[in-house]
């Protein structure tokens, strides 16, 4: 049977409950280089760029974040992750929605802003075969979300065009990247943003978590 499309996914607040961890972790990364930001715009930014993240906090502080602050903040940001790890579990219905795909023989991938050095640890705490399909992390790209380069880097390594992709994501970050490269956009409420944000980015569907979107499979092309 010939499979023409592919199901794209974020990572962090789409398979793994991650987001506010990753909040944390980036607020004590922050605090030890004295840069104070709000808990509440640090979750704004998550699942951006490294690089956008930057100049975000260049115009909201003031503060000239020089390339080797940047990758302490980085250095950082991944030391409180790690510690902050076993708390991370699967989203409801990720695992059951990436078996029911496996079952269904439609391809997937993960495509993820985070580095492997974090996305290991969603990846342990989804409790998957990370060798039984492609993850596409920040280190093989040269630009992270809002750019598009993740998801098609993950759509050629499936080999399908990403014009026929599904990318499932919960931040306007997924849904700015896959407009760019003309993939079909789907929100999930599971990390934080709201439905009209989503909407607003592109999202032509939007559902609460993997269990929902599973439900409604077949409302985006998801059939045996």
């Amino acid at each position: 049977m010939r499979i023409d499309h592919a199901f794209l996914f974020d990572l962090d607040g789409t398979l793994v409950d991650s987001v506010y961890q990753h909040v944390l972790a980036w607020k004590e990364a922050l605090d030890s280089e004295a840069i104070d930001l709000s808990i509440w715009r640090i979750h704004r930014k998550i699942g951006m760029s490294g690089g956008l993240f930057t100049n975000q906090l260049l115009r909201e502080t003031g503060i000239d974040i020089t390339g080797e602050k940047s990758d302490r903040l980085r250095e950082e940001h991944a030391r409180a992750y790690r510690r902050l790890g076993a708390q991370i579990r699967p989203l409801p219905g990720a695992s059951e929605l990436l078996g029911w795909l496996s079952d269904a023989n439609i391809p997937f991938a993960i495509a993820t802003s985070g580095r492997m050095e974090t996305a290991a640890v969603n990846i342990e705490a989804l409790g998957v075969d990370p060798k039984s399909f492609p993850i596409i992390t920040r280190d093989q790209v040269k630009y992270a979300k809002p750019d598009p380069d993740l998801f098609i880097a993950a759509a050629d390594a499936l080999g399908v065009p990403i014009e026929n992709s599904i990318v499932i994501g919960d931040s306007v970050w997924d849904m700015l990247a896959a407009t760019r490269c003309r993939a079909l956009g789907v929100g999930l409420l599971s990390g934080g943003y709201g439905r009209e944000e989503l909407r607003d980015a592109g999202a032509m569907r939007v559902y609460e978590d993997p269990a929902d979107l599973l439900y409604h499979i077949d409302e985006i092309g998801g059939r045996r």
